[in-house]
């Protein structure tokens, strides 16, 4: 199990860092930009959770990620100047990426004895910050304050884990699950236009 989260997390990596860059692509941003908003939206996440957790951060103890997420930023970069993408095409990354972090972020606490509640929270946090940063460091609202079902994409998927978790469910049935979950809900959120009601003070 544990070799099936380590690829997880190396392709969650890998996915973010290419929804980075073809975010960046659309902004007037150097080469130097995009690497750095590649490896905000890829690692930016995982950061925040393993700082509120009080452990080494998971870059720092294992570089591979770092490496992970520069190749994929560079070889995105590279396609997106022989091809040409449709606009909204890194929704797609973008969604499997979020599924893929909520659940990776959600085992990892429940891992070090975190209440499930939180650990659900936890899960979300992996999923959704990188996202924010990348859209604050490219100038646009993040997908997760408007839009589409985004950040309640992501918590059911990691409540529906720990649901299963605690039913005896195998841990990769129940991350598989999940994952399928946060990614199902995203896309036909973006197909059908899912939203939650928008708040608005009087």
């Amino acid at each position: 199990m544990e070799e099936l989260l380590y690829a997880i997390g190396i392709s969650a990596v890998a996915v973010s860092a290419m929804t980075g860059v073809l975010e960046a692509g659309r902004k007037p941003i150097d080469l130097f930009g995009v690497v750095l908003v590649a490896l905000t939206s890829a690692l930016g996440g995982g950061t925040v959770r393993d700082l509120l957790l009080d452990r080494r951060v998971f870059w720092l103890e294992d570089p591979t990620y770092l490496f992970a997420a520069i190749g994929a930023g560079l070889a995105a970069v590279a396609l997106v100047r022989m091809v040409r993408l449709p606009k909204n095409l890194f929704l797609i990354p973008d969604a499997l990426g979020l599924a893929l972090f909520t659940v990776l972020g959600t085992h990892i606490a429940l891992m070090l004895d975190v209440h499930w509640f939180a650990a659900t929270l936890l899960g979300v946090v992996t999923g959704v910050v990188g996202g924010v940063l990348r859209d604050m460091l490219c100038n646009e609202v993040p997908l997760v304050f408007s839009g589409e079902l985004y950040g309640t994409a992501a918590w059911s998927g990691t409540l529906v884990y720990a649901a299963l978790l605690g039913a005896g469910v195998a841990d990769s049935g129940a991350a598989l699950v999940a994952m399928t979950v946060v990614f199902g809900l995203r896309m036909a959120a973006v197909q059908w236009r899912i939203t939650l009601p928008t708040f608005v003070a009087r």
